[in-house]
């Protein structure tokens, strides 16, 4: 980002933020109005360039699921959650509407029924954010969605990560030879050379395998394996810690999936794995997270069919909110560092 170099320049900024707030539940009831995520306004996304610090967009995609669909359904879902999330977060206190200019800039229109078309669409729309200056923060979809996410954004620099989840999805292929599936994305990115595996750490891990070399490509890679017995064990305040360390003061993104959750919290889900976080743990987990170099995330495998109760979609808009105060944050220390 350029230098702050006039008055005039930082009156535009402040404007700028002004101009996208969300909709206020005391002025318009929550129940009401055109859904966007956190009730914000909508904004085209050819436009964003110089207007917004953060999109929000929604990419409903699940061809590459491999167990239960319906994680298509997953943005429409979180985005009528979200009108649930007030301005502030009430144990940071953190208002990411008075740190940066934010916008619901719709869908990447994806083909259901083309996984390489879809994936290639992804890359462009996230490459068109990047070249804005637009840090991005999707709701999906299954998790195959970060693997373009990550090729746009880390292109010329590989990524870190911080990775929530009950699967390592680094798994190589799926019946007989399919590369593409939601659990094959960081494999993927690693082999691209999007992803430093050694700043990577996967946060959660748990559930029945099929082999006991399951994780043995990602641990020879270099990739942090927190499993969830290791986090109940040695508790959350060392899996933080242990995160950071791993992470270091690098650009690094954040992907969480709903599934991380115990499914007494997430049921809505493709993949449930019984013994998950809870959601106070989760929030808890999220928000340790703080004052890292984050440059984009996504929330994922929300799968409205397996809830009628729309839990897990709240579960979602929560955490979602939660990851869009940590890249607020983030936006503003990466200009102040740049003045």
């Amino acid at each position: 980002m350029n230098r702050l170099d006039s008055q005039a320049t930082v009156n535009r900024l402040i404007g700028r933020k002004e101009a996208y707030q969300p909709l206020s539940g005391l002025v318009v009831p929550r129940f009401a109005g055109i859904a966007t995520f956190m009730r914000l306004p909508y904004l085209d996304p050819e436009k964003v360039a110089g207007e917004i610090d953060i999109a929000l967009l929604g990419i409903p995609f699940d061809a590459a699921t491999t167990n239960r669909p319906g994680t298509r359904h997953g943005p429409r879902q979180v985005r009528e959650a979200t009108s649930l999330m007030r301005p502030m977060n009430e144990a940071t206190f953190v208002s990411p509407y008075q740190l940066c200019a934010c916008a619901d800039v719709g869908d990447v229109p994806i083909n259901p029924i083309d996984t390489t078309e879809t994936m290639r669409r992804i890359e462009t729309f996230m490459s068109g954010l990047q070249r804005g200056g637009v840090v991005p923060l999707s709701v999906g979809g299954d998790h195959l969605i970060s693997y373009p996410i990550l090729r746009a954004l880390g292109a010329g620099h590989p990524l870190g990560m911080i990775h929530f989840d009950a699967h390592s999805d680094t798994g190589d292929s799926y019946f007989g030879g399919s590369r593409l599936a939601h659990g094959t994305p960081f494999r993927r990115a690693i082999e691209d050379g999007v992803l430093d595996p050694h700043r990577c750490v996967q946060i959660g891990i748990r559930g029945t395998i099929y082999s006991t070399d399951e994780f043995d490509w990602a641990r020879g890679q270099g990739i942090r394996i927190i499993t969830a017995a290791e986090v109940y064990e040695k508790g959350i305040a060392f899996a933080i810690e242990e995160a950071r360390r791993v992470v270091g003061n690098q650009p690094t993104y954040f992907t969480f999936d709903i599934d991380c959750l115990d499914p007494v919290y997430a049921p809505g889900t493709g993949t449930p794995e019984i013994g998950g976080f809870t959601t106070r743990e989760a929030l808890q987990l999220v928000r340790g997270f703080r004052h890292l170099d984050l440059i984009g995330a996504d929330l994922v495998e929300v799968s409205p069919p397996w809830d009628h109760s729309g839990v897990t979609a709240l579960a979602g808009a929560a955490i979602t909110f939660e990851i869009l105060c940590l890249l607020a944050e983030a936006r503003v220390e990466r200009f102040e560092r740049t003045k």
